[in-house]
């Protein structure tokens, strides 16, 4: 597969922009609270589908919320190729893109901690978000962006059996372990609990969790830390560079002169052996499909449905030229970083504002069970209302 030379870049993928807007509306949407609704209504199969798709699942497993983080990763590496040829294109040397890529890591990791730190009253030192993840392994991926593609295959199957193999022969905690201290008491433990070789992969007893237990405790913090509520690591940075080197990979299909259809086949292609792949290693007891710690299986499997998705996308929007109807999803996705700072900083000023003015009677219209569904659906417009103001005056956050 041989990219297209720097001087004959394609048109700015209108399919990318309504994925990145799709995650980050799923994002924005958790402003509708599905489950709130679910909880008044608890005969409602159909409230519960909701809900469960607008939460992450406990340990094992996948629901349609997990799958917004995997994409944003996914997609930084879709773009990459393109980035580069552009900014060759422009005759940027070498050493700009590489000092910019280092800034732009730098940017991405500080943004992250000073979100987590909203409300707080020091600084949350935590590398958990989505866009500190992206940053701690976005370098690497520069670096890998112009190399060849079997050295961007063997990098990521280098970084899926070395983080396997590392979680496999760190040691199962002792008889005495106190599962309560890292938020995994008996009841939890009794629906969500890894038995056997899987069990390497449990909450807050794996390698990840001892790292942090060590490398969080360096950095000021009201108390010491010793674990995460939703079982997240900092190490996950690196099975996250796996999940964006598929996405270069992609980027590369992407920038190849094959057809349109050539690419959307083999974009399919790839996604379906990604689930089938995934599932099989989870099923034989090989690695458990787990997302907050981001195991090989769960990159393998998020990655399958990822380039399903851009497939999707890429098929409808730009191989058949059906754009009109993703025209809001590309107004988020144009403005993605901007839309994750507001669904952090401003969404809840707004939904607040919309109470005060409008009224709680207001959002009662249609029944109380109700209220949050709407009260959201307004907040949600008026962000909408405000990046699509961005976006007609041209004003983009790029970092």
């Amino acid at each position: 597969m041989s990219p297209l030379p720097a001087n004959k870049l394609p048109t700015r993928l209108g399919s990318l922009d309504a994925y990145r807007g799709f995650a980050m509306f799923l994002i924005l949407a958790e402003v509708l609270h599905f489950r709130k609704v679910s909880a008044a209504l608890p005969e409602s199969g159909f409230w519960e589908f909701l809900f469960h798709h607008q939460t992450h699942a406990a340990w094992v497993g996948c629901s349609l919320h997990d799958l917004i983080q995997p994409s944003f990763s996914f997609m930084v590496g879709v773009a990459l190729p393109f980035s580069l040829a552009s900014r060759a294109a422009r005759g940027q040397p070498q050493t700009r893109m590489i000092w910019h890529a280092l800034w732009r890591a730098l940017l991405l990791i500080l943004l992250g901690v000073f979100l987590r730190s909203v409300g707080r009253m020091q600084t949350h030192w935590t590398f958990e978000d989505t866009l500190t993840q992206i940053g701690l392994g976005y370098f690497f991926l520069f670096l890998l962006g112009p190399r060849s593609l079997r050295l961007q295959w063997t990098t990521l199957g280098v970084i899926l059996v070395g983080y396997w193999a590392a979680f496999a022969l760190y040691p199962l905690p002792g008889p005495d372990f106190d599962y309560a201290k890292v938020a995994a008491p008996p009841e939890w433990r009794e629906e969500h609990w890894l038995s056997g070789f899987a069990a390497h992969w449990n909450k807050n007893t794996n390698l990840a969790w001892a790292f942090d237990v060590w490398w969080l405790n360096l950095f000021p913090r009201a108390a010491p830390f010793v674990r995460s509520g939703g079982g997240y690591s900092t190490l996950s940075f690196i099975p996250t560079l796996g999940t964006m080197i598929l996405g270069l990979i992609a980027g590369g299909v992407l920038r190849s002169e094959r057809t349109s259809w050539h690419k959307a086949r083999w974009l399919c292609a790839a996604g379906l052996i990604g689930l089938v792949l995934g599932v099989a290693i989870h099923w034989a007891g090989i690695c458990p499909i787990v997302k907050p710690i981001w195991t090989p299986s769960w990159v393998i499997f998020s990655g399958g449905w990822c380039f399903l998705l851009l497939a999707g996308f890429y098929t409808v929007i730009d191989v058949l030229g059906k754009r009109a109807w993703a025209f809001p999803l590309i107004v988020i996705g144009m403005n993605s970083i901007a839309a994750y700072c507001m669904s952090w900083l401003i969404e809840g000023f707004v939904a607040k504002t919309l109470k005060v003015h409008l009224g709680q009677d207001f959002f009662n219209l249609f029944g109380a069970p109700y209220e949050p569904v709407f009260h959201g659906a307004a907040t949600l417009l008026m962000v909408w209302l405000l990046l699509f103001w961005m976006y007609r005056r041209k004003l983009f956050l790029r970092i």
